[in-house]
């Protein structure tokens, strides 16, 4: 090994017109206010007497962008984009101090993949986005480098690990940049585990011709607490598979936000995850359509058990006046498997042109299917097996999309201990329950 160290379904969000905003309130909010901020908190007033009082950011498309932490105001959980998440238990790494020095990550050697510190005024530095909301800034502000993984691969099952696992318990801001060179080929996997508070930037730069694969792991103690924003930029007819996995942590919100910016680019965005008891796993997605003849698939599935556990997905797909051709879908699919959770889904699409192959969205949450498993029983297997055959089955179509046969074995390990767990609590809450209606009806 070689070291780089330190040198409930809801609904979509409603839209108000642009035309039925007053010109002047449009103006107002059309640029930072003085002093680089954008007001109060956006989203969090109603209008008075027939005009706004504040104009609410109604698409991804909109929201402000700024790598300076200054210009953002501290969010109150009233703003759209932090409505759902636990901002209390997230406060210190979105407005607090970070330690921004490089740490140490593990990788094995593979030809066609470099790894290396870069300094801040490198051009890779900031090539494919800037922050939307202030503790994506806060991490860009604080880092002193950025650690640069850099593909020339040409093999299309050529495969990088990447590691990290001390990150410790005190706030930390981070900064990784992925680069993908013209026509190359290969997977980058950036496992997560340990303990840490850690909000953090992952840039992703596909340059033209290339197919790159990122896969983002989030196995990390009870008591971890992540935020990470990725922002991709996809080249002419490139493809970008991106696969974001979240098992352990306390609090884990990863926004992805990739953009098509050049023709015949495209995207699948894949996502798994396991809320247990108590737990908060978010992942906000934006697909931009920039360019012609563009192609996105999202998918992402999660199962939930536990009082507390609580998962958020936002898909935002946005395809612009100058995206003739698109072709986009995108679906989220939630299994409950216990009472005392919540799963919000909320997909939204927005189409600036009719001349599309196609654009659709889909939710859903759901419990067991009893059919299902009343049919696995009858055939001899336990209704503890049975669950966990049907949890099994609804979850592996995301793990295998990851291209890693190692990988996808020991995520298959892992969700099989979270199902073990899982099933025995909602066989023993059954269990449990029969036993007091039949004492209630003697």
């Amino acid at each position: 090994m070689t070291s780089a160290t330190p040198p409930s379904t809801t609904v979509p969000e409603s839209r108000v017109p642009e035309s039925s905003v007053p010109e002047a309130a449009a103006a107002a909010f059309a640029a930072p206010a003085p002093g680089g901020h954008r007001g109060a908190p956006v989203g969090s007033k109603s209008h008075t007497d027939g005009a706004w009082h504040e104009i609410p950011v109604q698409t991804r498309s909109e929201r402000y962008s700024s790598a300076d932490v200054g210009d953002f105001d501290d969010p109150s959980g009233h703003e759209v984009d932090w409505k759902l998440t636990p901002i209390k238990l997230v406060a210190d790494l979105i407005s607090g101090p970070l330690d921004g020095s490089p740490y140490e990550v593990t990788a094995a050697p593979v030809e066609g993949f470099a790894l290396s510190w870069i300094d801040r005024t490198d051009d890779r530095f900031g090539s494919a986005g800037l922050p939307e909301d202030k503790a994506s800034a806060n991490a860009w502000t604080s880092v002193d480098k950025a650690l640069a993984i850099d593909v020339t691969s040409e093999s299309p099952s050529a495969e990088f690990v990447v590691a990290r696992s001390a990150l410790g318990s005190a706030p930390r801001g981070a900064h990784t940049v992925i680069t993908a060179a013209p026509n190359s080929r290969g997977l980058v996997i950036l496992e997560n585990s340990g303990d840490a508070r850690l909000t953090e930037n992952v840039e992703i730069v596909v340059r033209d011709g290339a197919e790159l694969t990122v896969v983002s792991v989030q196995e990390w103690n009870d008591s971890a607490v992540h935020l990470a924003s990725h922002f991709a930029q996809v080249g002419r007819d490139a493809t970008l598979r991106h696969v974001v996995v979240s098992l352990g942590g306390s609090v884990v919100r990863v926004n992805p936000s990739i953009h098509l910016s050049s023709t015949g680019s495209n995207t699948e965005a894949y996502g798994l995850y396991f809320a247990d008891a108590g737990q908060h796993l978010e992942q906000r997605v934006y697909i931009d359509h920039e360019a012609e003849n563009s192609r996105s698939r999202v998918k992402y599935k999660g199962a939930l058990q536990g009082e507390g556990a609580h998962s958020v997905w936002v898909g935002d797909v946005l395809i612009r006046q100058s995206a003739n051709g698109t072709d986009s879908y995108e679906e989220n699919r939630n299994l409950v498997l216990s009472e005392g959770t919540r799963a919000d889904s909320i997909p939204n699409l927005e189409i600036e042109t009719g001349n599309i192959l196609g654009a659709g969205h889909a939710s859903s949450t759901g419990r067991f299917d009893d059919e299902q498993l009343f049919y696995l029983q009858s055939r001899g297997i336990s209704e503890e097996e049975a669950r966990r055959l049907v949890v099994r089955g609804f979850l592996a179509e995301i793990i295998q999309k990851i291209g890693s046969d190692a990988v996808e074995e020991r995520l298959t390990r892992a969700v099989e201990a979270e199902l073990v767990d899982a099933v025995a609590g909602a066989v023993a809450g059954a269990v449990a329950g029969a036993a007091a209606n039949e004492g209630g009806l003697a």
